[in-house]
């Protein structure tokens, strides 16, 4: 019954013209998601390529990020909302704030992960430090800086929600309408389209990974991915047997 009301609110006209319509809301949610992916990457990505070519300010970096990761979202979009005057601006920056973790863990993860045997054989040939970084981390690095990408993306757009809180006109406009309301139909409906607007991003930031990432790296990354699953599965107790 709940779904067949979410149904009936995403297709009736009345949501789709107008100021505050389901086409409007996605945009108005889509421009705070990519202002915040953007400018978390214009801080993050410099910041976790320095650290992880360096080695310095590891454990300060996963300090930050940890601290970073456990603001209240709520609370931080209304904290700097008022704090910037009620404009948008406040609400942009602590999307930004909440999207910096996983875009900074990312690029660093990515640059420690390079084999150093690669690292040393670019030294022993006289590359620079320049040179090592951007012709030879930064290329092995791309399937996790990639994935930075994508987990911040995920995680803005189910933030980006909160925005509607402070009166932004986003997705999470029909979430906090349906619950005042106890409309469960729009409440459902609101909750789709944002599920929705996710999985395409994500889908549309997989494309984007297999054409940036070159194939051998994605193949050796799969590999390694499926090396962890068997050793986590083999260390794993047999179920029907016991333990010493």
């Amino acid at each position: 019954m709940i779904f067949a009301d979410a149904f009936a609110w995403l297709v009736d006209p009345v949501n789709w013209s107008g100021g505050r319509s389901i086409p409007v809301r996605v945009g108005v949610h889509l421009l705070y998601c990519l202002g915040a992916v953007l400018g978390a990457a214009a801080i993050a990505v410099p910041l976790g390529l320095f650290i992880g070519h360096t080695g310095r300010g590891g454990v300060l970096l996963v300090g930050g990020s940890n601290a970073l990761r456990a603001l209240p979202t709520l609370g931080l979009v209304t904290f700097l909302y008022l704090l910037m005057g009620g404009g948008p601006a406040g609400v942009l920056i602590a999307l930004v704030v909440l999207a910096v973790p996983p875009i900074l863990a990312g690029a660093y993860a990515g640059v420690q992960g390079v084999d150093r045997g690669v690292v040393d054989a670019a030294r022993g040939m006289g590359m620079t430090g320049a040179q090592r970084l951007w012709q030879v981390e930064v290329p092995n690095a791309l399937p996790l800086l990639v994935g930075g990408l994508r987990n911040a993306t995920l995680q803005v757009v189910a933030t980006a929600s909160v925005a509607a809180y402070v009166g932004v006109e986003t997705l999470g406009r029909p979430l906090l309408d349906g619950l005042r309301v106890l409309d469960y139909g729009q409440f459902v409906g609101g909750a789709v389209l944002i599920a929705l607007l996710a999985v395409l991003l994500d889908a549309l930031l997989a494309g984007v990974g297999r054409l940036v990432v070159p194939r051998g790296l994605r193949l050796s990354a799969g590999s390694r991915r499926r090396g962890v699953e068997l050793a986590a599965a083999a260390a794993q107790p047999d179920a029907g047997g016991s333990t010493a």
